[in-house]
């Protein structure tokens, strides 16, 4: 495993002690902000509950629904894959055998009652993801720090990949809050990899993260990722040896067939913005096997030029039980300084970004990495630019900008219009490439250490101090 754990300095050893000296000295202005920050975030996400859970039924988390009727074929016996959610959708069940064994609590519930449940465990797992991707920012609130994961967790909810989300009772947050836990807690209560590999056995996207550990030199995290994952298909096997069978020679094999359009506006992978201006056929299977390669190659090169850099200020992740305990963890996290977990949070964004890209499908509401992204730039709030950039980041994603794209190009027969009209429907996953380039180049060198000593983003400073 990389990275160091030598405390430089006394600063953050210092500050450490204090603020777990008075962690347990509660006052009613600390309830009363916490009361405020659970507030805030309620009503910041009561109109987009209101919204899709009152929409028409047949246009409400469709993909809940997709979950529900898998676990309800196992629970029949009936043929996993051949199972179809009610008219209009008319969706297959396109995940692991695993995924339906634990949507099956789902289908114990009336509808109501699961959308209502679901949606508490999306937005659970959201703000898991909040913590993890503004870490410093709301470590630095001090006492302030619920208001402040509120109000973060509020503007993460209104990304428009994140209001898909809701809208269709996706499995997104949970998969994303399993891989950002197991690649960034600094010191894990689990073995290593083992959340990235139960997110593999929901959904094969996640896989990604098995060649980030291969080439980050986690091959620990790799070897229980593999396990885990190898374990649970394993054990789906045993149980629904057919419907496994099904999906790993059949289901798995036809790809978009079972996913939907490959050229439709939602779909913002490589393969899709491909599909929308070149005509199917061998040209563009070799057009996209060469951009394919390309994205990876240059997308995890820079993923691990992310890595470790936050490995060489500090910032890498720790086996389940370090020497020296919790004190000398937080300390040594204290004194890396925010610019080092800005960078490991970096590379993580880049891999979950191209778990998009370089998948045949990727659906606008798989875009929720913009939200880490949007994390690692922002950092602890101390470096204007990085936070303007977030800000801008943050604006772009409020709005459907592929669906106004669409709308574009149907406005006229010209180029004048087509054009525009195409780079807008493409604009998510445009911005998605950008995003690769600016965090893999950019971010790494603002943060790291510049010849004079000097680095924007490197000071230490103590919790809850938000003076500059």
């Amino acid at each position: 495993m990389r990275g160091g754990t030598e405390v430089r300095g006394g600063t953050g050893a210092g500050t450490t002690g204090a603020a777990a000296g008075g962690a347990g000295r509660r006052t009613p202005a600390d309830l009363l902000i916490l009361l405020l920050g659970v507030g805030v975030a309620l009503l910041a996400v009561s109109p987009i509950v209101t919204k899709w859970l009152t929409n028409p039924p047949d246009q409400r988390m469709v993909d809940l629904e997709v979950y529900r009727d898998g676990g309800r074929a196992i629970l029949r016996g009936a043929p996993l894959y051949e199972v179809l959610t009610q008219p209009p959708q008319l969706l297959p069940f396109t995940y692991p055998p695993f995924a339906a064994v634990l949507a099956v609590p789902f289908t114990l519930l009336p509808w109501w009652y699961a959308q209502v449940a679901w949606t508490v465990v999306m937005y659970a797992a959201l703000l898991v993801v909040v913590w993890y991707c503004f870490r410093d920012l709301i470590r630095r609130a001090g006492r302030w720090a619920p208001l402040a994961t509120g109000v973060l967790f509020g503007m993460s909810a209104y990304v428009w990949s994140a209001f898909d989300q809701i809208r269709f009772g996706q499995v997104g947050f949970i998969l994303m809050a399993l891989c950002l836990a197991d690649c960034t807690a600094r010191s894990a209560r689990w073995p290593r990899g083992m959340l990235v590999g139960l997110a593999v056995a929901i959904k094969l996207v996640p896989g990604v993260f098995l060649i980030y550990f291969l080439i980050t030199g986690r091959r620990d995290a790799l070897a229980n990722a593999v396990l885990t994952a190898g374990a649970a298909t394993l054990a789906t096997f045993a149980l629904l040896p057919s419907d496994s069978a099904d999906y790993w020679f059949g289901a798995l094999l036809e790809g978009g067939d079972r996913t939907g359009a490959i050229d439709g506006t939602t779909n913002q992978a490589v393969n899709g913005m491909l599909a929308r201006v070149v005509p199917e056929g061998p040209l563009r299977s070799l057009l996209w096997l060469v951009l394919l390669l390309l994205v990876a190659y240059v997308g995890f090169r820079l993923s691990r030029r992310a890595t470790l850099t936050a490995d060489e200020l500090g910032a890498g992740v720790r086996p389940a039980r370090p020497v020296g305990g919790t004190d000398l963890l937080r300390a040594a996290d204290r004194a890396a300084g925010p610019g080092a977990y800005s960078a490991l949070l970096a590379g993580v964004a880049i891999v979950g970004l191209l778990s998009v890209l370089l998948s045949p499908v990727g659906w606008i509401h798989h875009l929720v990495w913009m939200i880490a992204v949007m994390g690692a730039l922002v950092g602890d709030g101390r470096d204007l630019r990085r936070c303007v950039l977030a800000g801008v980041l943050w604006v772009a994603f409020l709005f459907p900008l592929p669906w106004l794209g669409t709308t574009v190009v149907a406005a006229g027969e010209s180029l004048a219009w087509k054009i525009p009209g195409q780079i807008l429907r493409d604009a998510f996953g445009l911005i998605s490439l950008a995003m690769i380039l600016v965090l893999g180049v950019w971010l790494v060198n603002r943060v790291r250490p510049r010849g004079d000593g000097a680095e924007p983003s490197r000071e230490t400073p103590g919790v809850g101090t938000l003076a500059p």
